[in-house]
């Protein structure tokens, strides 16, 4: 009876041993469980640990400032180009006009090309007479000053005050010149044209005998038709340029032409 009563004891000790390794496996499979779990239901610490650098925010702000970066430097690069270009645009100009200087303008030196032979050639006086508005261009090597008229070898100034002859003929002589001479028809019409009042001109009467300023006695004159009294000599450029002018007393007062002759006569 004793040994019947230990032997079921002894079984059961049997079968306590033998489900030890039982449990061991099942804990095992738990283990491998959790981590599997874990893997697929990682937790928020991961996108934590992604954004090392900073958060999102800050990463797209980093990100705009990048875009903004490079399209200012597109635009730079582009500004860059445009001057580029304009440069060398304004070197072939500074170029082909320096080329065009060099070289010279064709029509001046036509111009200064000698008369070919039988050609007709003319005097300075005859060539004005021909051209007379193309010769009030150009006054040989000096030009008149301010205030003057230019007309072939002469400048001429028309008063804008009145004297009397005398005083006149002062006033023409501290400008460097006199009293207008009309030494041709030419000078006539032109200050008739020019003119609007009634000048003094360099005409006076000595004894039965006119002559000019320079003692030169009068030889074709432009008296009018009706005649006053007086020694000096008056032009009245609102008459008609061949019949203008009129006697009048050398203290009366008038406006004056003055004459200064370029070079010599």
């Amino acid at each position: 009876m004793e040994m019947q009563d230990i032997s079921p004891e002894g079984e059961e000790k049997k079968d306590e041993g033998a489900g030890e390794p039982m449990l061991k496996t099942d804990n095992e499979e738990e283990e491998q469980q959790d981590r599997y779990a874990k893997l697929e239901n990682p937790t928020e610490n991961i996108y934590s640990e992604a954004f090392i650098g900073g958060s999102p925010e800050k990463t797209r702000e980093k990100t705009r400032a990048d875009s903004q970066k490079k399209g200012k430097a597109r635009l730079y690069r582009l500004a860059c180009v445009i001057l580029t270009v304009i440069c060398l645009v304004l070197l072939l100009v500074v170029i082909i006009l320096s080329a065009k200087l060099q070289t010279g303008s064709p029509a001046c030196t036509d111009r200064e090309k000698p008369a070919e032979k039988g050609a007709k050639t003319c005097s300075f006086d005859q060539c004005q007479a021909l051209f007379p508005n193309v010769q009030l261009q150009y006054l040989g090597c000096r030009q008149c000053a301010d205030g003057w008229l230019t007309f072939g070898r002469s400048c001429f100034y028309l008063s804008t005050f009145r004297k009397s002859w005398d005083e006149s003929q002062r006033n023409c002589s501290s400008r460097g010149g006199s009293l207008a001479v009309i030494s041709s028809p030419d000078i006539q019409s032109f200050l008739t044209m020019k003119g609007n009042m009634k000048y003094w001109i360099g005409l006076r009467q000595n004894g039965p005998t006119w002559r000019w300023v320079n003692n030169t006695v009068l030889g074709q004159s432009y008296w009018g038709d009706y005649m006053s009294d007086g020694d000096c000599g008056i032009l009245n450029s609102e008459g008609p340029s061949g019949k203008n002018w009129m006697k009048a007393s050398c203290q009366a007062s008038a406006y004056f032409i003055c004459q200064l002759w370029t070079q010599e006569r």
